[in-house]
């Protein structure tokens, strides 16, 4: 039995499946994974710790090779995650009821179960709710006029979505000694700690948000019936945990619309049902000695090799991003190109460097949205490119090694979501700069709560503003800008990922 459970979507590790049935474990993709990590034990591939920009997550891809990440002394620890993919399911279904680590797979010393969740209440779960309505809501991405169309289908993908809760509810509740802390992640399971508690109300459970919480007017979009079970869900727990005041405060006016509940502004509680939830804010950032470490390995030296040598001895604009909707790329092009066209003198003196980490190829508006990028990459490489010149360096590919040698290049690193939960990226690239870059950062990142002050901040929505701040960005006197990466960096590695999880489990103390 376990004193301290982690229970998210996607774990620790993964696997892949060869043609002749050999399985293949690796580190598990996502910022949330990396973030974990750090405190649990579990495996880290040396060369990809994070999806880009997320955290939600955030930090970079995936690679190959298994190595382990020191334990913060966190003892005990059961790590509950769904199968993403068959090959998943079957390393479930050949593991002892799921136990990973007791079935010879190298998990670095942490206990991992991994769920057999069918494959298609997975997919409804997971792409239809989480994916496609949860994540829509919080990050304010919905068309209105077109979508969202709330039907029959929306309440049978919902009954999956409830089974796929359930799932992780009960695995907690049977691993769980008496009186054990479980810490619950993501808006993937939402329903989770309610179901926990009406199945084992002596546990202590926290649930941590690591996307945007949508405002009142915006979240009310949801059906009333599945809006209402999202927010009576999370405050099945005795503490929920979100990246910043302004997630934290929306989520305390979505609860003042629930019948029945009492939101205590200056205690920062809810209490609905005779249950009190206190309401916390957990900063997460990066490990710095860590990050330097990874960076200072021999294939990060080969990229910025490769990348000095294409780009020359020419100013860089970097943003390392997954093609997410939230992250904006579109936008972030379109004002590189205005760049170029509003201040000639920049032409065949700058490089702007866009890595983008493929993102969810199996919901159609990703890949759309992923060809957009490329479409608009492509324009501006025909517009202005010359024989000698490339303004415009994008791949959409796996490689977390060149998205650590171009932290280290840049001059300019561009961060303008939408909307995001914290982003890493911006803490990231202030951590691995070796010349002092400019931060040109949107003010609706969570990250902006912290860095705003030394960041050059921009409405991510308005392409003009975001190309003027470039340029002023690029003719920033080189000791001022190393004095803001330097704070930068301070603020980036002032909470790093063992503070934000031991922070969640005290605060059920």
């Amino acid at each position: 039995m376990s004193q301290v459970l982690v229970a998210s979507n996607r774990g620790p590790v993964s696997f892949s499946l060869s043609e002749d049935g050999e399985l293949t474990m690796r580190r598990g993709g996502g910022g949330l994974v990396s973030g974990l990590a750090a405190v649990t034990g579990t495996p880290r591939e040396p060369n990809a710790p994070r999806d880009p920009g997320t955290a939600r997550g955030s930090g970079l891809g995936r690679g190959a090779g298994v190595g382990v990440v020191p334990s913060a002394e966190v003892p005990g620890v059961l790590w509950v995650c769904a199968s993403m993919g068959e090959a998943d399911r079957t390393a479930a279904r050949r593991s002892p009821d799921g136990r990973i680590d007791l079935a010879g797979y190298e998990t670095g010393g942490a206990a991992v179960r991994m769920l057999d969740i069918p494959a298609g209440t997975f997919h409804r779960a997971y792409n239809a709710v989480a994916n496609s309505t949860l994540w829509f809501v919080h990050h304010l991405l919905y068309d209105t006029p077109r979508s969202p169309h709330f039907d029959a289908r929306t309440r049978r993908d919902w009954q999956s979505y409830e089974a796929y809760n359930a799932a992780f509810a009960d695995a907690l509740a049977r691993d769980a000694a008496p009186g054990a802390k479980a810490a619950i992640q993501d808006y993937h399971l939402s329903l989770a700690p309610r179901m926990l508690r009406d199945r084992r109300p002596d546990l202590r459970i926290v649930h941590f948000s690591h996307t945007p919480w949508a405002p009142p007017e915006y979240y009310r979009l949801l059906p009333d019936d599945i809006g209402s079970q999202i927010l009576l869900g999370i405050l099945g727990a005795d503490h929920a945990g979100f990246l910043t005041e302004r997630w934290a405060s929306a989520f305390l006016d979505c609860c003042e619309m629930l019948p029945g509940a009492r939101v205590d502004r200056a205690a920062r509680t809810v209490t609905c049902s005779g249950h009190v939830t206190r309401v916390g804010v957990h900063g997460l950032g990066v490990d710095g000695t860590a990050l330097r470490l990874r960076a200072a390995e021999p294939d990060v030296a080969e990229r910025a090799r490769a990348l000095r040598e294409q780009v020359g001895g020419r100013q860089l604009i970097v943003r390392v991003d997954r093609t997410e909707l939230s992250k904006n790329i579109v936008r972030g092009l379109a004002a590189y190109r205005e760049l170029l066209v509003n201040h000639p003198e920049w032409r065949g003196r700058v490089v702007h460097l866009a890595f983008a980490y493929p993102s969810r190829y199996d919901l159609p508006e990703y890949r759309e949205y992923t060809a957009a990028v490329e479409r608009t990459a492509k324009q501006i490489g025909d517009e202005f490119g010359t024989a000698d010149w490339d303004p415009l360096i994008l791949q959409v590919n796996d490689d977390y090694p060149r998205s650590l040698a171009a932290y280290g290049l840049a001059d300019v690193l561009l961060v303008n979501p939408i909307r995001d939960g914290m982003n890493l990226v911006a803490k990231e690239g202030p951590v691995l700069s070796e010349r002092g870059c400019a931060l040109v950062l949107s003010r609706e990142a969570g990250a902006a709560a912290e860095l705003s002050e030394d960041a050059l901040t921009v409405n991510p929505f308005d392409v003009s503003q975001t190309a003027e701040t470039l340029h002023h960005a690029l003719l920033m006197p080189r000791a001022e800008r190393s004095e803001r990466c330097g704070r930068l960096a301070a603020a980036a590695t002032a909470l790093p990922p063992q503070r934000w999880f031991a922070d969640q489990l005290a605060a059920l103390d």
